[in-house]
């Protein structure tokens, strides 16, 4: 299924959890790479601009794991921002793999990358691993227009909805119902936290999005209930997204899985969602 995605939301791809390298003996990580990491002092971490609340210009839940991340290896972070480009294919190849022809990049590892069968075949220089998040497509209700919910995308009829037109719920609602909510639909917001607060200023009466940008826009606000979107075209259980580094950074790769299990056991990794007011899901 080819979706149309603006470039900062083409990590909305299809999931397919794929478990990469295997996590390393406690201590066992400081092999060929890693001590040149270990040498050099930082780790250099991509991560999205405009990309909330994950990375926003350096701000945000993967900016700080990727400094929870370096300090684990007992390294500096280096955080290295930049705008997606047109494909992710791009991304892995400017962050990952070989650097931009301008001169930048590449890191040694990037956040926020779907672990994605398809992506990967199509992209062999690159393995993804240590899985972080479980992203999911939602519907935000203003509880007082829908006090009993929404069971299907037919009781959105005649409604006021904000949607990110060029995202994988615009593209759902949009071929909703054989059109029916188009007349309806608002859908020039650049993403969902902005879908969100038009839904929060009270422009619309429901919005769409990733949950991780509703949940963030909307968190403590009783007057708001956040849902699956329904309809059977929506990936139900979401789709996880990790760390991407090179397909022969082996060390490192086992290194990141060994640091982020560490995060998720101390309880670090749940804390750096719940200080966003995003549910951590995995």
């Amino acid at each position: 299924m080819t979706t149309p995605v603006s470039p900062s939301r083409r990590r909305v791809l299809a999931a397919g959890l794929l478990l990469g390298a295997g996590i390393a003996a406690p201590g066992a990580v400081c092999a060929a790479e890693t001590a040149v990491l270990r040498e050099a002092g930082h780790l250099k971490v991509a991560v999205y601009n405009d990309l909330a609340p994950f990375s926003d210009h350096g701000q945000g839940i993967d900016a700080d794991l990727g400094a929870a991340l370096a300090a684990k290896l007992g390294l500096k972070p280096t955080l290295l921002p930049f705008n997606a480009g047109d494909e992710l294919g791009d991304d892995l190849r400017n962050m990952v793999w070989k650097g931009h022809y301008l001169g930048w990049g590449p890191a040694d590892v990037l956040l926020h990358v779907p672990l994605d069968p398809p992506l990967l075949r199509a992209n062999p220089q690159v393995q993804v691993v240590a899985p972080y998040y479980r992203e999911r497509v939602v519907l935000a209700l203003d509880s007082t227009a829908f006090p009993k919910g929404v069971e299907s995308l037919a009781d959105l009829k005649g409604r006021r909805v904000a949607v990110p037109g060029l995202s994988l719920a615009g593209w759902l609602l949009i071929g909703a119902e054989g059109g029916a909510l188009k007349d309806t639909l608002s859908t020039t917001w650049a993403d969902g936290v902005a879908a969100a607060k038009a839904l929060k200023a009270g422009e619309v009466q429901a919005a769409a999005g990733l949950a991780s940008e509703l949940e963030s826009a909307l968190h403590g606000d009783k007057r708001f209930v956040i849902q699956p979107l329904p309809t059977p075209r929506a990936p139900q259980d979401g789709w996880a997204v990790g760390c991407a580094v090179r397909k022969d950074a082996g060390d490192l790769a086992a290194a990141l899985q060994q640091a982020m299990q560490g995060l998720r056991d101390s309880g670090r990794l749940q804390a750096l969602f719940q200080d966003a007011g995003v549910t951590w899901r995995l």
